[in-house]
């Protein structure tokens, strides 16, 4: 799995989009200022971030959706199946680019493949080893979200199973996207585009980051400088 240059494999595929940046959150004015930017391609919410933002669940995904093209998850807050479907269909009517969210559980996956069968799109969350992503991929998932920063925290490089999931559905041409989830670093984002993840929900403060680099700010400043020392102006 690991070259010389450290970097890991990645199999080459032939792929038509580019990678897609959800934002993690359901704070509207984050997703907007991100969203004016062209950085928006969905969004990923579940009950912690709707608890953090205070809204109502149904309200603020309406809202979200109604600002985004792109997916918008939305999770089930119920563990039986037939609850769960219940409750994956009226998030589901919200709005067309709802994508249900269940829990990598048996019943979960009885979710999936009946909301599936439906004609919805399922998000298939708290993946954590390779043989959940298989099961999700054969239930009819549109997404896995894999927690990279949850195994990175009980020192497992969650990374690898990326590769690996990467490979499995490569291996069979499963559609499943792989969203990488759990995102702590700008690292994990970029070896996410590395190996070739199709999705990356990051929180907006991780994803502003990427802008970031010591040589653009000490290139910056010295041009700011000269730039002084000339006494013109442009505007």
């Amino acid at each position: 799995m690991f070259p010389k240059n450290g970097l890991r494999e990645s199999i080459p595929v032939n792929r038509k989009n580019d990678m897609k940046f959800f934002v993690d959150t359901a704070e509207i004015s984050e997703i907007a200022e991100l969203n004016d930017l062209g950085m928006v391609d969905g969004v990923t919410t579940n009950p912690s971030l709707i608890l953090k933002s205070g809204r109502n669940i149904l309200e603020v995904t309406k809202e979200i959706c109604d600002l985004v093209e792109g997916p918008v998850s939305a999770e089930v807050v119920s563990l039986k199946s037939d609850e769960m479907i219940a409750e994956g269909r009226k998030l589901a009517a919200i709005a067309e680019n709802i994508a249900v969210k269940v829990p990598l559980t048996w019943d979960g996956l009885k979710t999936c493949k009946t909301l599936t069968d439906d004609g919805f799109k399922v998000n298939v969350t708290l993946c954590f080893s390779t043989n959940q992503a298989l099961l999700a991929a054969k239930a009819g998932a549109a997404f896995i979200s894999p927690f990279v920063g949850r195994l990175d925290d009980i020192n497992i490089d969650g990374m690898d199973l990326i590769a690996e999931i990467r490979q499995i559905y490569d291996n069979y041409a499963f559609e499943t996207e792989i969203l990488v989830a759990s995102i702590r670093t700008v690292n994990h984002i970029t070896q996410s585009a590395i190996i070739g993840a199709d999705v990356v929900t990051v929180p907006p403060a991780i994803l502003k980051k990427l802008i970031h680099h010591p040589l653009t700010d000490k290139g910056l400043e010295g041009f700011m400088k000269d730039w002084a020392k000339t006494g013109q102006k442009i505007l």
